[in-house]
């Protein structure tokens, strides 16, 4: 397998830890020896998205001198994977950073958003995974759109053993979160996650699941302010649940 790094994300590092617990349980009951970097920080998605890509230009760097020896860096977000693989080498390029864009497009195609590590690069669907209850899944903007994901997170969440997966009306809309967009644009945030909001009640699910937090945080908030009942978990968290965590 080579050499496979964590890569944590800030807001993951920062509000939901236990995700990044969970993609380490994982990893390593599949056999996987994971390094956590200490070094790592943004990616500077946050910059970019805002109009600061010039800003961005440190992190990109940090980035590279971080992981660019890893075989393989694996991380529990869509969004910051495809910011690595999308935004790193423009960034870099428009600097005029010609050494720094060589450096980027070797490291940015080991990056990996999980389910992609999952499923391509180990090559598992069953990750031997228990989990006996009604869940939904939301698939993310980016993952979906950005990385083309496409149905691995389905896959998974599939041959999980004891689940009741039901499908999501609406699955492909937006939740509305967008990072800044639900600050520039509450309003219209709102009303998009109000409408998948509906949706997920509308399934009778126990728990809602997706790949990224950020959207977890838009949906589950509202959730949880409507008193809906429905918990809202991170795919990580699924897939490393076992028979003996549910007993």
């Amino acid at each position: 397998m080579g050499r496979v790094a964590l890569f944590a994300t800030c807001f993951n590092d920062t509000m939901w830890p236990e995700t990044l617990k969970a993609t380490v349980r994982l990893l390593e009951r599949l056999g996987v020896d994971v390094d956590f970097p200490t070094a790592q920080t943004c990616c500077g998605q946050m910059h970019t998205n805002t109009g600061y890509g010039k800003d961005a230009l440190p992190l990109v760097q940090r980035f590279v001198d971080v992981f660019e020896d890893y075989d393989a860096v694996v991380a529990p977000s869509g969004s910051c994977v495809g910011s690595v693989r999308e935004q790193h080498e423009w960034i870099a390029g428009d600097a005029g950073e010609d050494r720094l864009v060589e450096r980027v497009r070797r490291t940015s195609p080991k990056v990996h958003e999980l389910s992609e590590f999952l499923v391509d690069v180990l090559g598992v669907t069953d990750v031997g995974a228990y989990f006996p209850h009604r869940v939904t899944y939301h698939p993310t903007c980016h993952s979906l759109r950005m990385l083309h994901v496409g149905d691995r997170p389905l896959r998974l969440l599939r041959a999980v053993q004891g689940i009741d997966l039901v499908e999501l009306p609406g699955a492909e809309e937006c939740c509305g979160f967008g990072g800044t967009f639900a600050v520039k644009n509450a309003d219209v945030s709102i009303a998009m996650g109000s409408d998948k909001a509906r949706n997920v009640v509308s399934t009778e699910a126990e728990v809602l699941v997706a790949s990224d937090n950020s959207c977890l945080a838009q949906m589950g908030g509202i959730l949880d302010r409507q008193r809906s009942g429905v918990r809202w978990m991170h795919l990580a968290e699924i897939l490393a649940s076992t028979e003996e965590d549910e007993s």
